[in-house]
């Protein structure tokens, strides 16, 4: 038995049965004696068997005490106590495994834990809150959640003891982070920024239950808020406004979206470190992601070496080519455009962050706070909303970029419901004018495309649209070919337009500002 203020604990050991019950009854109340407003810790750690008798005992002690708990239970003697509902009545604590991460590999490290390797098999999240069960459960909840409505993920088999904390067990056999594999297979890079980005449209694009995950949106909300007291009146109020015309998005994002996060097992990749999941507008995302490759890192390039393995170069170029895929376009200024936007919620989250661990105490700290503040004044000058559009793709207009096309017109038709037979419509329509513009619109020479796709609600219409600088080409004015003649009589060529025109509600060509604008729309059934 060993006390402390206003608890005391009693240790069970052994058998508690018939034969034995009413001695251990009395050798508790004894222990328990003018300690009527103690809380009472039972220890059950070398506690091997228990009968309804011995439940009886922990039920009148905890008549006596509400505020009884029970720790350290075997797996056995837990499960008698849940079969009989006193997992329901009372607090009782799992006995844990006891795990060790001396001298293991470092995966990965979040704001709530660090991810080691402990063997071929098995990774452990330890939780940096020592209290940390309600964390555990919290991420295994929504990690399932995820997994239900389709993320590729790793689910935590079970909980185990890390030193003072608690860590989540994993099985990810031979897996390997993403940032792993750009340090030392740098030749990879460019599929790194395709899955990489693949996984965050598979993200963005999942609309999760209401009240499931919390909204990110809320959260920097309350970043907006503490920085009021940190810049000048006018940039703090247009600050919080910028943030306030963000509107509620119901569709995930991670929330700490980085290389470390990403694993490769088996040729599947699987997203882990699931505690940040949330919901909210992309630029949510992109801002983690920004402080994640750059924000960090921005004025001591060691950091992100040690923190990802690879240098601050590397990291820089794999954030801007993964933007540029995210937003499907190589445009320079629109990428700059939206990586601003990220940057601001990015440095309030830094600063904020920096603030609340005593950063204004420390000369270094104050130096870095102040590069940042500035950036993010330099920024609000410059920008009227956080909200970007990525609905548009800019490809070469080239016909080996088709499939890139039609899967980015997909996600959307997907992502709205669009049934199978109006999906493979626009689909044909699609090909029909990417193809026309890959072979005409430049040639000899190549230039790029611009597809751009908008759907509307009441009824649902989708709009999809097709620009390009090539040569004035106007397909509505072709003549429909003659569907009535034989096969020896049709010309060959001309019914992609005619299909288009047939298949689509309405098809609408324009020549302006030196570009080639084909609209097609389609009313969903």
């Amino acid at each position: 038995m060993a006390n402390d203020v206003n608890t005391v604990v009693v240790n069970l050991a052994g058998r508690i049965d018939s034969n034995n019950a009413n001695d251990v009854e009395k050798d508790i109340l004894l222990k328990l004696e003018q300690k009527d407003n103690y809380a009472v810790i039972l220890n059950a750690k070398n506690l091997e068997y228990i009968s309804s008798a011995g439940l009886r005992v922990i039920l009148r002690v905890k008549k006596s005490h509400p505020d009884l708990k029970i720790t350290e239970v075997s797996t056995e003697v837990y499960d008698i106590l849940e079969m009989t509902g006193f997992t329901e009545m009372m607090t009782v604590e799992k006995a844990y495994r006891v795990v060790s991460v001396e001298g293991c590999e470092e995966i990965g490290r979040g704001a709530n834990g660090t991810i080691y390797r402990i063997d071929q098999d098995n990774v452990v999240k330890v939780y940096n809150n020592a209290d940390a069960l309600a964390d555990i459960q919290h991420e295994r909840e929504v990690a399932r959640l995820a997994l239900i409505l389709g993320i590729p993920t790793a689910i935590s088999y079970d909980v185990v003891k890390v030193g003072e904390s608690y860590g989540s067990v994993f099985e990810l056999l031979n897996a390997r982070s993403f940032s792993k594999i750009l340090s030392t297979e740098p030749e990879r890079f460019d599929w790194c920024v395709k899955e990489y980005v693949n996984m965050l449209k598979k993200i963005h694009s999942t609309i999760v239950p209401d009240g499931k995950l919390p909204d990110m949106r809320e959260t920097v909300l309350e970043w907006a808020n503490f920085m009021q007291d940190y810049l000048p009146e006018d940039k703090a109020k247009k600050l919080l406004a910028l943030v306030n015309e963000v509107p509620y998005d119901n569709h995930m994002i991670h929330g700490d979206y980085h290389t470390k996060n990403l694993e490769l097992q088996n040729g599947e990749v699987l997203l882990i470190d699931m505690d940040t999941l949330a919901i909210g507008h992309p630029i949510f995302e992109l801002a983690s992601m920004y402080n994640s490759f750059i924000g960090f890192s921005e004025t001591n390039h060691e950091i992100i070496k040690k923190f990802q393995g690879f240098d601050f170069e590397t990291g820089k170029a794999f954030w801007r080519a993964s933007l540029s895929m995210y937003l499907g376009t190589d445009d320079e200024k629109k990428i700059e455009e939206v990586e601003n936007k990220a940057r601001i919620i990015g440095y309030i989250r830094l600063i904020r962050r920096s603030i609340r661990r005593k950063g204004l105490e420390t000369a270094e700290s104050r130096k870095e706070i102040e590069y940042w503040k500035s950036e993010l004044l330099e920024l609000l000058d410059s920008t009227d909303t956080l909200l970007f559009s990525t609905n548009e793709l800019q490809v070469e207009a080239v016909k080996e970029n088709l499939p890139t096309v039609l899967s980015f017109i997909e996600e959307h038709l997907e992502e709205n419901g669009c049934y199978p037979k109006d999906r493979m419509q626009i689909a044909i329509a699609a090909e029909e004018i990417f193809v026309n513009i890959a072979n005409y619109a430049y040639a000899p020479k190549s230039g790029k495309a611009t597809v751009r796709v908008e759907v509307s609600k009441d009824p649902i219409r989708v709009i999809i649209t097709f620009m390009d600088n090539g040569k004035p080409f106007d397909p509505t004015k072709k003549s429909d070919p003659d569907i009535t003649l034989s096969a020896d009589e049709r010309d060959i060529g001309g019914l992609g337009i005619f299909m288009t025109k047939k298949m689509m509600d309405n098809v609408v060509y324009e020549y302006k500002d030196g570009k080639n604008i084909l609209t097609i729309e389609k009313i969903l059934k």
